[in-house]
């Protein structure tokens, strides 16, 4: 069985040394970098199936590297860990909406770190499994990270794409997804302000709402949840 390939990139060299302590007991295979622009050439040259990246760097922010990553067709689909000190929600609305899967805050257990990790990468495997989804007009490329509705490409954020596609993932069940599911299954945690679901989601219904009919929908479900269904 291949060894997943991890990216560790800190200008600490303690922070780097416990991490790549820790992956390497897990099975993994470990690759590091102390700034930036390091980071990005690693990604080119070593291609990780996951990069666990600080946000105060040297010569390009942690920000910057998943701006740029997620902006190049070659290496976009690479999951992003953000590993952090700072506080501010904020700061990690802000790598989310860049693109980032997950953040740690500093300072983390090994446990949870081990955690997070192991739950990016199961995920980035079931989307190498289960590439496409399609219900009517609707059309959702898991593996590019890209939908469209009649044809059209629709302009999502990664997080408005993600949570498209697991609502979409739903659909054809007509099972109501919680808010709790889509914080858990899209950031992996409990603690972002479930409101901010609301607010995604109300992005969301938006961009779908093209004035054609059967129209795309996000049904609120009073207590439980959102669905997505076709109304005719």
């Amino acid at each position: 069985m291949t060894r997943h390939k991890v990216l560790v990139v800190d200008d600490e060299p303690a922070i780097v040394d416990l991490v790549r302590q820790l992956l390497l007991r897990r099975g993994y295979e470990v690759v590091t970098a102390c700034d930036g622009d390091a980071a990005l050439q690693t990604i080119y040259d070593a291609r990780p199936d996951l990069v666990v990246l600080d946000l105060m760097l040297p010569k390009l922010s942690g920000w910057e590297v998943c701006r740029r990553v997620k902006e190049d067709e070659e290496i976009r689909s690479t999951p992003i860990l953000m590993l952090t000190a700072r506080r501010e929600d904020r700061d990690l609305v802000e790598g989310l909406e860049l693109g980032a899967d997950d953040y740690v805050k500093k300072p983390f257990s090994a446990a949870e770190l081990s955690a997070r990790i192991a739950t990016i990468l199961r995920r980035s495997e079931d989307k190498k499994t289960t590439k496409e989804l399609t219900n009517g007009d609707l059309y959702v490329d898991l593996e590019n990270e890209f939908a469209t509705l009649r044809g059209v490409e629709l302009s999502l954020s990664l997080t408005e794409f993600r949570l498209l596609a697991l609502l979409a993932e739903r659909m054809g069940s007509g099972k109501t997804v919680t808010r709790e599911t889509l914080l858990a299954c899209i950031w992996n945690s409990l603690e972002y302000d479930t409101r901010a679901i609301d607010v995604y989601i109300s992005r969301l219904r938006k961009k779908l709402n093209d004035g054609k009919m059967p129209a795309l929908t996000i049904q609120s479900r009073r207590g439980r949840g959102y669905r997505l269904l076709w109304e005719f």
